[in-house]
């Protein structure tokens, strides 16, 4: 099996002076980079998703083109800062990107996904469409949301279509 470590939306804006900072995100960011090591040291694939608001549907509160919260939070593009970037606009990480192509070009069979907005973008793409042909495990420890009981109730709630498992024994 060839894995990749999806980092879906490792913002500015869900950080601490951002325009909507999530809870946990200090320990979060923490885990994520000892996932990207653990990953980098095994030779997993590692792809940044980036989440863009479109302008033309009007104005965002944040993830706004060209502004710094839109930006990957710099400590996660330090750790990987040679993995692709695939820039979405909606929740599930595979609709209307290069995700699903980009994973083809890599060889991979299985996913890791961590990130941002757990009960969002993190679960939307794990049971994506797109994804039922893969192996798809969610890195518990290396997501958040806005709130500690958000994060668990979103987790339960995907525990039936997908692995659920802390970085350390899924890299």
């Amino acid at each position: 099996m060839t894995k990749a470590l999806l980092l879906i939306d490792l913002q500015n804006d869900y950080f601490p002076g951002g325009a909507f900072p999530l809870w946990h995100t200090d320990e979060t960011l923490a885990r994520v980079e000892a996932a990207i090591a653990q990953a980098t040291a095994k030779g997993v694939k590692i792809i940044h998703i980036q989440h863009i608001a479109d302008a033309k549907v009007g104005p965002s509160p944040f993830f706004n083109e060209g502004t710094p919260g839109a930006e990957i939070h710099a400590r996660v593009r330090a750790a990987a800062p040679d993995a692709p970037v695939v820039v979405k606009a909606f929740a599930d990480s595979f609709h209307e990107t290069t995700l699903e192509a980009t994973l083809r070009e890599l060889g991979v069979t299985e996913l890791l996904v961590a990130g941002m907005m757990t009960q969002n973008c993190v679960t939307h793409t794990a049971i994506s469409r797109a994804a039922e042909k893969y192996d798809v495990k969610i890195l518990v420890d290396c997501c958040t949301t806005v709130s500690e009981i958000l994060h668990l109730i979103a987790l339960h709630a995907v525990s039936t279509r997908v692995k659920l498992e802390p970085a350390s024994s899924a890299i």
